[in-house]
């Protein structure tokens, strides 16, 4: 009776793996014997947004595992590209579009049986990305060797133009063939405290500081308040229910202690203003905001990212205050606060974020798909509009006024109008820094999102204003085809929000 019994668990185990998991399994990036056959077949390249540079492609090495990824570009790509490894499978656009380059696209089919009749191998196809070289450079020289991510987005069509995380690291150490190499590479990048595998531009959440104002400050404009509406300017904003207050941080007023409108607050990154603004629409109304946005869903936009949040339950009046001014539990990724930005510029419209532009045949060059535009309608939420056109337009006047007279100076581009907002997060130790804008205001090309951990390399001293927007100035500039001013050593300059 065991026997039967144990060989009646077998046949269940063996029919569950073979048929039920058995697609589950096949795509499993440690099944070697599938990673052995995707070896025998050329792979497709992944091309840049200019058609031309090449930042993955292989080379026939002749032995067993046949063709070899090759990153010519190093590590500017590969948190974009990802790794195509045989030991340990894939990762980024390598994973998310293994079928078109592996040839097994649904576009692939009869081309892939005419070439079986005809005798000829199998190959992939190309993606082209979205990413634009010169972009992604500026962006990498801009951080320099601070630690932290840009991202850059074309407002109207969702285009990701850079996707920069620092420290990054070179996937040629993964892709290669000699398996004890690669596992010595795997395991010190593994073990680097700085986790250069972790794309900080998609996959890390931080502390907003003032930045993240803007959805304050579209909540507020949805509940009435208009840019010249004026508020009290304390030097220190108390809160109900608690002897704590919320202050400057100058330590005294933001407009010399009468009154102070919603332009002037944003200029300055008034605490105090904005405190009174969160306290005004309360838990739901800066909530139902962030949720436009896109805060507090999962969504799937074919890379690996994590949820920005507002946690709704436990959001009572204090906590709301200091949410407000981007501090408390609001964690939003660089991606998160560039699509905000970028909706802001697009009459208040969320796009869907994406890195691949279009499929080519390998052989032929021939577009074979796109992967075209759409707006992006959060879970939950009945639109893709996160703003009244009208409110968006007013929010990015009030944010040209952030530039040209404000905090966010420091990203200024002669001749063109830029729209931004800084923000400096306090944690233990120094603040993460923040720059998100984009330009040219009157018809947004870019916009950009630029978060720097532990004051860069200016430290505890260090602002948005001061470190961040030096580098959203370059990576703006290279978007709109000029050439990128690369910031020096960023310096303390006077506190912000």
């Amino acid at each position: 009776m065991t026997l039967f019994v144990l060989f009646a668990a077998l046949f269940v185990n063996l029919n569950y793996l073979q048929v039920i998991r058995a697609d589950e399994l096949a795509e499993d990036n440690r099944n070697t014997r599938r990673l052995i056959a995707e070896y025998q077949v050329r792979r497709g390249s992944i091309i840049a947004g200019d058609g031309q540079t090449e930042l993955a492609r292989v080379e026939d090495t002749g032995g067993r595992l046949r063709f070899q990824r090759i990153y010519d570009q190093g590590e500017l790509f590969a948190h974009v590209t990802g790794f195509h490894s045989f030991i340990f499978g894939r990762s980024q656009v390598e994973q998310t579009y293994n079928d078109v380059l592996s040839g097994g696209a649904s576009e692939a089919i009869t081309r892939n049986l005419t070439d079986l009749l005809a005798g000829r191998e199998r190959a992939g196809d190309d993606i082209v990305t979205t990413v634009r070289p010169a972009v992604q450079a500026a962006a990498r020289d801009a951080l320099g060797g601070q630690r932290g991510a840009v991202i850059a987005l074309h407002p109207q069509t969702g285009a990701i133009l850079a996707m920069w995380s620092n420290p990054a690291y070179d996937p040629n150490l993964l892709a290669s063939h000699e398996a004890p190499a690669v596992r010595e590479a795997a395991e010190a990048l593994q073990a680097d405290e700085t986790e250069p595998l972790r794309n900080r531009a998609m996959a890390v959440r931080y502390n907003p500081g003032s930045t993240f104002k803007l959805v304050t400050a579209a909540a507020a404009l949805a509940a009435g308040v208009t840019p010249d509406s004026s508020f009290p300017d304390p030097a220190r904003q108390p809160l109900p229910l608690t002897t704590a207050t919320i202050g400057n941080f100058g330590g005294g007023p933001c407009a010399g202690g009468g009154s102070i409108t919603l332009r002037q607050a944003l200029v300055v990154s008034c605490n105090t203003t904005f405190a009174q603004l969160g306290l005004q629409v309360e838990a739901d109304g800066l909530v139902d905001q962030a949720e436009r946005f896109g805060l507090n869903a999962d969504f799937d936009l074919g890379l690996p990212t994590v949820p920005s949040v507002l946690p709704r339950d436990g959001l009572d009046p204090p906590a709301t205050a200091q949410s407000a001014i981007g501090q408390r539990d609001v964690q939003v990724t660089p991606l998160q606060m560039a699509m905000i930005t970028a909706a802001i510029g697009n009459n208040g419209t969320l796009m869907t974020p994406r890195i691949a532009e279009r499929v080519e045949d390998f052989a032929t060059g021939a577009t074979v798909r796109e992967f075209p535009r759409s707006a992006f309608v959060p879970p939950g939420q009945p639109d893709a509009q996160a703003m009244r056109p009208e409110h968006a337009a007013a929010l990015l006047d009030m944010m040209v006024g952030v530039v040209a007279q404000g905090t966010g100076r420091g990203a200024a581009i002669p001749g063109v109008s830029v729209a931004g907002k800084t923000g400096t997060a306090q944690a233990e130790g120094a603040p993460t820094v923040w720059f998100t804008g984009l330009a040219p205001a009157e018809d947004p090309q870019v916009a950009v999102a630029v978060v720097v951990e532990d004051g860069g390399a200016v430290g505890v001293g260090a602002t948005g204003g001061a470190v961040a927007a030096p580098v959203a100035r370059a990576v703006m500039q290279a978007a709109l085809g000029e050439e990128p001013t690369v910031p020096g050593t960023p310096q303390a300059s006077e506190p912000e929000g």
